[in-house]
């Protein structure tokens, strides 16, 4: 059995007229997440809303230890595609997914666009996620021999999100749990804005998770807070 403690926070920062982040922690559920609504599009809080509410549902109805995460998180894209259809039929909406499930002993991830998930351990932070980017995009392609560029104003513009016409492709991540672990669930109004080093720093002082979060949060509004910011914590105490 695995014992855990976790915060929640939001913050609408310094620029935005509204806060399209969503969170969820679902502590029956051992669920965690983040989701973000798309900038430049109409309906991103709905889209956010949205997705954390299809995705929660079937999990929450998927009693097997091996739930099909793809296929849901694909079902919950259909779902915003839809909604968007409605919404803004020209353009459609969006919405970036990091969520996280505890099962047995495993966290068990559904990542869709450039929301992450961190964890500290042992001192040492890293990324469990891999942002859907065009810079990522482009670094890969380039790995693989490719000769492709790509506009400086487009580094961070997203390869994918919820949403978007046809099969997302998804990145499902099972990871190993150990005791003392923490685990970080954030938009990028948080990972733009804090970086590693603090990030390492604050996540692994020896206070509650509220707290630690919610210094996270401030941390990004003092950096500038263009961005909604928003974060899931969470800490895990034992591993039995």
């Amino acid at each position: 059995m695995i014992q855990f403690r976790a915060a929640a926070l939001t913050d609408i920062g310094r620029v935005r007229r509204r806060n399209e982040d969503r969170l969820i922690y679902n502590e029956k559920l051992n669920l965690f997440g983040v989701a973000d609504g798309v900038g430049g599009l109409p309906g991103g809080a709905e889209a956010a809303e949205l997705v954390l509410l299809k995705v929660s549902h079937a999990l929450a109805n998927s009693p097997n230890q091996h739930p099909d995460l793809t296929q849901i998180v694909q079902d919950a894209n259909l779902a915003v595609y839809e909604l968007g259809r409605k919404l803004s039929p020209g353009t459609g909406i969006g919405s970036t997914l990091t969520i996280g499930q505890i099962r047995e002993r495993n966290l068990l991830i559904g990542h869709v666009g450039d929301s992450r998930c961190y964890t500290l351990r042992g001192g040492h932070l890293s990324a469990l996620t891999s942002d859907h980017s065009v810079e990522n995009e482009i670094r890969d392609r380039r790995a693989r021999g490719e000769d492709v560029y790509f506009h400086e104003s487009n580094r961070h513009a997203l390869t994918r999100c919820m949403g978007q016409p046809g099969t997302v492709e998804v990145d499902v991540i099972t990871h190993a749990i150990q005791a003392r672990d923490r685990y970080l669930f954030c938009t990028d109004g948080v990972s733009g804005l804090v970086n590693d080093e603090e990030l390492a720093d604050l996540m692994a002082r020896d206070e509650d998770p509220e707290t630690v979060l919610r210094d996270i949060i401030t941390q990004a509004i003092r950096h500038g807070g263009n961005d909604n910011a928003t974060g899931v914590l969470v800490y895990i105490d034992s591993v039995a």
